[in-house]
């Protein structure tokens, strides 16, 4: 299965930089007091962090 974790690996990495640049934009919002953007941005970012943490669980198994 090391194929599978590579793969696992990869999309884990891609959802940090994902989860970045949402929390990034999402900071813009606020700044600009639109909170209502914001707050879903904030809500995306936590879903893709959840989705990060079950990654890494999974990867974690693996080993």
């Amino acid at each position: 299965m090391g194929e599978s974790t590579a793969e696992i690996s990869s999309l884990a990495t891609g959802l940090e930089e994902l989860t970045r640049r949402v929390t990034s934009i999402a900071d813009r919002y606020a700044a600009a007091h639109r909170e209502d953007v914001a707050a879903d941005l904030y809500a995306a970012e936590r879903n893709l962090t959840a989705a990060w943490r079950r990654l890494s669980k999974v990867m974690a198994s693996e080993s």
